[in-house]
């Protein structure tokens, strides 16, 4: 059987994938194999920026693989990463799931701009610590949904991101956040993957890039999630899972 692979966002981990959705895969296609990214979870702690990289990403993709090829679902940063391997290697992706993930900034402006922006960001986190950022990370508006999760959701996912490692984090930033990465825009019309883009609702500005996505990409096909915002397997995992499991079937 092809092997599922999931990569998390930025400031999560393999755990932030709830128990419910890894049993419901496990249940429909066998248990999918849970990666942590550079500088999360049991890899909080490096550093060394070679780790931070396309090439760094590939080679942890594989080390979990054992078949091939892979479907492969990223959210969010796992979500662009997991787009950049399939650009790149497009023979060892059967099928793709990108969950409010986009495919870069489309210039060198934006992409500067991006990469001034998460230094910023990742000063803050050498200055500040990992639990003053997670507070200000939880304020963005891209969050504002998950206010509405029961407390206990909300707790277990504030604890993940707490174990994380602050100089790790930076790391990610600098060498794997938007601006550092190379943008793909021009390139969809060439992804001959079949690709399911997840979206919730109440983020309008990943619907809206979803959209964008799916017009160009040949073999896209987009689900947008009533009532959920950016991260949709956290918000309505029951709908994320029925559309996932449906697609990779």
């Amino acid at each position: 059987m092809t092997d599922l692979i999931l990569l998390h966002g930025f400031t999560g981990s393999s755990t932030a994938w709830s128990p419910a959705v890894v049993d419901a895969l496990a249940s429909a296609r066998g248990a999918p194999v849970l990666v942590d990214l550079p500088g999360h979870g049991r890899h909080a702690g490096d550093v060394a920026p070679w780790r931070f990289t396309p090439d760094a990403i590939t080679a942890e993709i594989w080390r979990h693989a054992h078949h091939d090829p892979v479907d492969l679902v990223g959210y969010s940063m796992g979500g662009r990463l997991a787009l950049g391997f399939a650009m790149t290697y497009p023979e060892r992706v059967r099928r793709l799931v990108l969950e409010s993930a986009s495919p870069g900034l489309e210039t060198d402006d934006e992409r500067a701009a991006r990469r001034a922006s998460d230094e910023e960001l990742a000063e803050r986190l050498e200055t500040e610590g990992i639990e003053a950022f997670v507070d200000h990370w939880e304020a963005h508006p891209l969050f504002e949904s998950q206010k509405a999760l029961p407390s206990e959701v909300r707790t277990a996912h504030r604890a993940g991101r707490l174990r994380n490692d602050a100089r790790s984090l930076a790391a990610a930033l600098r060498g794997l956040g938007t601006g550092a990465l190379p943008s793909y825009w021009s390139a969809l019309a060439t992804c001959r993957v079949p690709t399911l883009l997840v979206t919730g609702e109440l983020d309008t500005a990943y619907v809206e890039i979803g959209r964008r996505m799916q017009e160009r990409m040949p073999a896209g096909r987009l689900v947008v999630v009533p009532g959920a915002g950016h991260a949709v397997h956290l918000e309505r995992p029951h709908a994320w899972v029925e559309a996932v499991v449906e697609f990779l079937a």
